[in-house]
């Protein structure tokens, strides 16, 4: 198997498809999932609540669109399909925080210090406002 994919590698047809835009299109799309993965170790307070779901039809299109152009493009249906599961993550993170009591139970977690820290910060916006 091994020596097939190398005889391939050393082939006229491999130097084509990695000068194709078959190989560079998804390459370059592979930006979006590994941001969309890197913010998933985001604060939930943070999370776009339109942009979220826009992203994730928009790979769902694109997933379609890498199934039935021909030849396939496997390399562009995986980034999207990566990009579709991290951002229904964040969705679903999203709907956790703000609709089913998260942010609640994130406020309760925080300890003393940080609480009287946050306690300061507002008396100070009120002092500042009232000036």
């Amino acid at each position: 198997m091994a020596s097939t994919f190398f005889t391939w590698l050393r082939s006229p047809a491999a130097r084509e498809y990695f000068l194709s835009t078959h190989f560079w299109g998804p390459i370059a799309n592979w930006g979006l999932p590994l941001a969309a993965l890197a913010d998933l170790r985001q604060d939930e307070e943070f999370i776009s609540e339109t942009m979220t779901p826009a992203l994730t039809l928009y790979s769902l299109v694109f997933m379609r669109f890498a199934w039935r152009v021909i030849p396939r493009n496997y390399l562009l249906f995986a980034c999207h399909a990566t990009n579709a599961t991290a951002q229904t993550v964040q969705g679903a993170r999203y709907i956790n925080y703000w609709h089913m009591g998260g942010k609640e139970k994130k406020d309760k977690q925080k300890g003393p210090v940080t609480q009287a820290i946050e306690a300061t910060r507002e008396e100070a916006e009120k002092v500042a406002a009232a000036k």
